[in-house]
């Protein structure tokens, strides 16, 4: 491969919005595993968080995930490849971060829990907040002073 073109592969890759239009590829090998990462994604997604038992499996998924597509990338960048081959390479890595990005918006289940809990405090304090302002018991009722 030439110079120029290792170069074009490489801006592909890192290029802003190199996900957009990007398919999740339906199968990919990764650490030597074949894996259906399209359904994993989705399955994972369709739940809107990750639930607490499943929190360890999808974090070591995106961890392998990283490290397949750091291995492609290498592969480009130290020239191992024909140019055909590096499309290929950077086809599968624009999915990789596709899937990537997929698993990195979902929430872990107990923190939505948490959130909606915090949420709820904040309210009670803001009420306790304006009923003292307003010089207001817990009633409705005026304080007298």
């Amino acid at each position: 491969m030439k110079e120029f073109e290792r170069k074009r592969l490489l801006e592909r890759v890192n290029r802003e919005g190199a996900t957009v239009g990007a398919d999740i590829p339906e199968t990919i090998d990764v650490l030597g595993e074949e894996i259906d990462l399209r359904k994993f994604v989705f399955e994972i997604k369709r739940r809107d968080a990750i639930p607490p038992g499943e929190r360890e499996h999808v974090d070591r998924a995106k961890k392998n995930l990283r490290r397949e597509r750091l291995q492609r990338l290498q592969r480009i960048e130290n020239d191992e490849v024909s140019y055909e081959e590096g499309e290929r390479l950077v086809r599968s890595i624009v999915g990789i971060d596709r899937a990537l990005n997929a698993l990195e918006q979902l929430r872990p289940a107990d923190l939505e829990r948490e959130a909606n809990a915090q949420k709820a405090a904040d309210q009670k304090r803001w009420m306790s907040f304006l009923r003292q302002a307003l010089g207001r018991d817990s009633d409705g009722r005026g304080i007298r002073r």
